[in-house]
């Protein structure tokens, strides 16, 4: 792959990204794919973003790419910046983050027709099963309320009280110490952000269901006087 500099934007990696991995279920594969991985300014506390450009990855959602600006969905955000947090370096994103992808699309391409790691639901839905699991909690309003928690000072997240259930604060519980972890991983505006952007997302789907149930009942009348005709 090249480095490719650009003005006014962030760097790219270009190329031919050639790779060999083993999965115990499914062997070894040996390929290549065509990407470009623009690497943000702040890396390694940002993940960059990849865009396979040989036209072998369907660019759709059910491949797992994000349709509004063509990049790989390689996995929830927070479960990439804990992945890049235990090798803070390219090579260490290749290793942990795109190449399972690469593998897993390798192996669905040559006919086993699902994702060899398994594959979260695409969007919020999958994201909030990740950070479920992350978080080790068993709602998605908990993993929320993890993430509302992570954005405050430690001090004043210790007073509130603990997303787990318990009924006591979180510096009572040792759910504490499972958090505290993930302070490490992103910074604390960064789990307000995310917090605020699950939210939005939310709050646009509900918007959007309540225009679909009053166009519903917009219609209901007309079809009946339709359905009394004949």
């Amino acid at each position: 792959m090249t480095f490719r500099p650009r003005a006014g934007k962030p760097p790219v990696l270009r190329g031919r990204f050639a790779f060999t991995a083993r999965h115990p279920d499914a062997g070894e594969i040996e390929d290549a794919f065509e990407l470009e991985i623009e690497i943000p300014p702040t890396f390694p506390h940002e993940v960059p973003f990849v865009i396979e450009i040989g036209g072998r990855i369907p660019r759709e959602a059910d491949h797992h790419v994000n349709t509004a600006d063509n990049t790989l969905c390689l996995g929830s955000p927070l479960r990439l910046r804990q992945l890049v947090a235990e090798d803070p370096t390219l090579t260490g994103f290749a290793a942990k983050c795109l190449v399972p992808y690469l593998f897993a699309q390798s192996q669905k391409q040559a006919g086993s027709g699902k994702f060899v790691f398994g594959e979260l639901d695409h969007g919020l839905p999958g994201m909030l099963d990740d950070y479920v699991s992350l978080f080790g909690v068993k709602e998605y309003s908990q993993a929320v309320e993890a993430l509302r928690l992570l954005g405050m000072k430690k001090r004043k997240a210790n007073k509130l009280p603990c997303p787990c259930g318990c009924r006591q604060r979180l510096g009572q519980c040792r759910f504490n110490t499972r958090l505290a972890k993930f302070r490490k991983v992103a910074t604390r505006p960064w789990f307000r952000a995310e917090r605020i952007a699950i939210l939005e997302i939310v709050r646009l789907a509900n918007e959007r269901s309540e225009k679909a149930k009053a166009e519903l009942r917009r219609r209901v009348p007309v079809f009946s006087s339709i359905a009394a005709l004949l």
